[in-house]
């Protein structure tokens, strides 16, 4: 896989219903813009809200477009063990249609997300973000990949 053909996604889980549709449109764009810039590898945590919005449209690119690729890159095996019933049949589709998944931990501990996010920070070139607010992971992660120097592309901004 080459870096500089590859696209991580880091947002928020929690997304108001409301910015959904408006999330999915500029989502769509984005990948688009990126594909024809010779990004095809998109590399998606697995987390609920905004991953899994990344994850979808990515597969649905897909279906037009070959040559894109989907990379789950999971924090642990059990993440969804907490999750509701309609979440954990979203993500087991996701998976199930997945080019290539990756587990950074096999079983999950305090830290193996930012472990996740780190992965998928130091192994793509481009960062599509949901950011929006405050201290988090997706802060976090959008805070290493600048400093890695990916090229930030943050949804939530105007």
């Amino acid at each position: 896989m080459n870096r500089q053909k590859t696209c991580c996604f880091t947002g928020h889980r929690a997304i108001a219903s409301a910015d959904v549709a408006q999330i999915k449109s500029r989502l769509d764009e984005t990948l688009a813009e990126l594909v024809q810039q010779g990004v095809i590898y998109f590399g998606s945590g697995g987390a609920t809200g905004f991953d899994t919005l990344a994850a979808l449209a990515v597969l649905k690119l897909r279906e037009r477009n070959p040559a894109v690729k989907l990379i789950m890159v999971l924090p642990c095996r059990d993440q969804d063990a907490k999750w509701s019933d309609g979440d954990r049949e979203t993500y087991k589709r996701i998976l199930t249609a997945a080019d290539k998944i990756v587990y950074t931990s096999e079983r999950y501990y305090d830290g193996c997300m930012a472990k996740r996010n780190l992965h998928l920070a130091e192994n793509s070139a481009v960062c599509v973000a949901y950011h929006t607010h405050g201290r988090s992971g997706t802060a976090q992660t959008v805070r290493y990949a600048r400093e890695r120097g990916l090229r930030i592309i943050n949804l939530a901004e105007n």
